[in-house]
């Protein structure tokens, strides 16, 4: 049974997020776009907890479901699925370590609420404001954090978060350490897989064979329901296994039989894909930063340096290195799409009832974008939606990198040329 997870998102009660993202949204959306699991996040929320406490209901060993009461019916005629939530969230250590202020992320997953109780203590005893926001910030070392984590049961998962970014990864260029083991020390060991982030894929991630024995996992880090799914990971689990260890077993192995695939935006989108100065409107490939010494031509301060940037720097292997990896299909998501057929904002009334429109007739959004051969497609989308999908299922796209914060723009129609670096693996 294929199985489509979403592990990392977030709740309305971390900063800059949806007042919105809330169980009900997120069950819809995850049905709008054929998710079967998706993370809670904000576990440590107290406000938050509470309402998962609530609201779930355990349907597999580890894995959750909302009760029935709470189910919305989608306007695209989204049965009531058996949407499943696993229990996840995302800390935020800030510290000084090597003379250097050091910033992390790092995902959790744990199986069960007698582990989210033992964290929480455990992090208020160390003096962490829990109430602050969804993702709290604490002055703990990622590996101290990671031994409380741990300690409070070792079937839990500790992941770095979009591990390339700039300001708040394990690799990122203003914060980060150079090897996971700098970060973790003694408990590096128990860091199993890294999440990729928006702005980088696996193949850019195989140029490092220091991450040959990690797993790479693709999450949305969604701040708002319909961002559900912009990347995910895809298993293969019979329905008799489906849980949270078995879904842990496969991260921890890197069982390339039951993990499938992930699912990935094509790179340059990421808002960190290349350098640049935001305020500046500059933006830099590696090499033309390199010409400039990484200094912003306009302003003559520093630059942000990129993904793609911190990627090179690291890298021992050259680009297009390839072995006997866990595949990924690069996809844009289908409101983009439209978006760009209409030539309007992704939220539009015009994209949304387009959107709805094909959800009645295609099922779900990975199913339009993924599965759905094109004759059948033909039958109830739109000719120039047909042939974008068309496109991306082929790595047909130009791509306008994204920079300092600012997201990068994908087109898929009217290209003539490929995206030769990120040719996707199909599904």
């Amino acid at each position: 049974m294929r199985v489509i997870a979403d592990l990392h998102i977030h709740s309305k009660f971390s900063r800059a997020c949806s007042k919105d993202l809330d169980l009900e949204h997120n069950d819809l959306w995850a049905r709008k776009k054929g998710i079967d699991i998706v993370g809670t996040g904000d576990f440590t929320h107290p406000g938050w907890i509470k309402e998962l406490q609530e609201k779930l209901i355990e349907e597999k060993p580890g894995l959750y479901k909302l009760k029935g009461n709470h189910l919305r019916q989608g306007s695209g005629g989204q049965a009531a699925g058996k949407v499943l939530f696993m229990l996840t969230t995302e800390l935020s250590c800030i510290y000084s370590q090597g003379g250097k202020v050091r910033r992390i992320h790092l995902c959790v997953f744990v199986p069960d609420f007698v582990t989210v109780e033992k964290i929480n203590t455990a992090l208020e005893n160390k003096g962490v404001n829990l109430k602050s926001d969804g993702r709290p910030i604490m002055g703990l070392h990622a590996d101290e954090l990671t031994k409380i984590i741990i300690d409070a049961n070792p079937e839990s998962l500790v992941i770095p978060a979009h591990a390339w970014t700039p300001w708040f990864s394990v690799f990122g260029s203003n914060s980060g350490f150079d090897t996971l083991e700098e970060c973790f020390g003694a408990m590096t060991p128990y860091i199993y897989a890294i999440e990729t982030g928006l702005s980088s894929d696996p193949p850019m991630n195989w140029r490092l064979s220091a991450l040959d024995q990690i797993t790479l996992i693709s999450n949305s880090d969604a701040h708002s329901s319909p961002n559900l799914g912009r990347e995910a990971n895809v298993f293969e689990i019979a329905e008799s296994k489906l849980s949270y260890r078995e879904i842990r077993r496969i991260i921890k192995s890197k069982d390339q039989k039951s993990f499938l695939s992930t699912i990935e935006f094509f790179p340059e989108e990421g808002k960190y894909h290349f350098d640049g100065h935001r305020a500046c409107n500059v933006r830099l490939s590696p090499a033309e930063s390199k010409k400039h010494k990484n200094i912003c031509p306009v302003c003559k301060k520093p630059l942000t340096i990129g993904v793609m940037n911190r990627v090179e720097i690291l890298a021992d292997r050259a680009e297009g290195y390839q072995n006997n990896f866990i595949p990924f299909k690069s996809i844009v998501p289908l409101p983009e799409i439209m978006a760009e057929v209409f030539e309007v904002g992704k939220g539009s009334k015009k994209v949304m009832a387009e959107y709805e429109n094909m959800l009645k007739k295609g099922g779900n959004e990975f199913k339009i974008l993924l599965d759905l051969p094109i004759s059948e497609l033909e039958k109830f989308a739109l000719p120039p939606v047909v042939m974008a999908i068309k496109n991306i299922r082929g790595g047909l796209v130009k791509a306008v990198a994204g920079y300092d914060g600012v997201y990068g723009v994908i087109s898929a129609l009217g290209s003539d040329r490929r995206c030769q670096s990120h040719q996707p693996t199909l599904l």
